[in-house]
């Protein structure tokens, strides 16, 4: 059955993240816990599907509320027509005239995620954030990237732009189940380990801020008693660095 072969894949896929990537999602952890307590901002990316990975860490229940999105403008899948996307992807110089109009700032993390790797806004946004003096969190496929040329004007990838990369174990081509008698494989594997990824991200920087003494910044459901409160109350006290209020 195609529906279960697609199960099966996702949950090997997790168990290869969750078994392979321990040591990267502890680094990146670090980066953001070290960047919190320093008042530092967190800021989030990604074009076309991969904004799905940047906007599961926004405003998210048991999210953490510093995680600013930058929205990639005409990437993201309400432009029309939505094919338009894939070339945008590719502009050079677009990911810093991006990354430029938000208030970037040495210590700040910025995770990007691009399953490819290879398009030019992705890598050139974390390029730039990095001459900012920002640290980057890359989220890609690896088997992926490392079978594809790159579309960067300097032949680089975002593999290469990053201080930490996680590997979201997605397959080439990231569609992973194969139909007898259809040339195509479906069934893509990055929206779920990619989120999956960015929640654990999130799970293992709750639980360092808490060994260190500090209260996390984590979002209540607005839908349980109290909800309300507890965020407006977290809110203002990081004002600061939430650029999206």
């Amino acid at each position: 059955m195609s529906a279960r072969a697609y199960f099966d894949r996702a949950i090997a896929a997790l168990q290869q993240v969750a078994e392979t990537q321990s040591d990267a999602l502890a680094a990146a952890a670090g980066l953001m816990v070290d960047a919190i307590v320093d008042g530092k901002a967190l800021y989030a990316f990604g074009a076309t599907h991969s904004f799905m990975i940047a906007e599961e860490l926004v405003y998210r229940t048991g999210g953490l509320m510093l995680v600013n999105p930058i929205y990639p403008q005409g990437m993201n899948l309400a432009v029309r027509p939505v094919p338009a996307t894939s070339q945008l992807e590719r502009l050079p110089g677009l990911g810093a005239a991006l990354l430029a109009q938000v208030p970037i700032a040495a210590g700040d993390v910025v995770i990007v995620a691009s399953t490819s790797g290879r398009n030019a806004v992705p890598i050139d946004l974390a390029l730039a954030a990095r001459a900012a003096g920002a640290r980057v969190i890359g989220i890609t496929a690896l088997d992926y990237t490392r079978r594809v040329s790159s579309r960067h004007a300097a032949g680089k990838k975002l593999i290469d732009a990053c201080d930490v990369v996680i590997d979201n174990a997605a397959p080439y081509g990231d569609a992973a189940v194969a139909i007898d008698g259809f040339p195509q494989p479906v069934g893509p594997l990055s929206s779920v380990t990619g989120c999956a990824i960015a929640n654990a991200l999130v799970a293992e920087t709750v639980a360092r801020l808490v060994d260190r003494g500090c209260e996390p910044p984590v979002f209540m459901s607005a839908n349980v008693d109290g909800g309300d409160a507890y965020n407006d109350r977290l809110m203002k006290a990081n004002a600061h660095r939430i650029h999206y209020l």
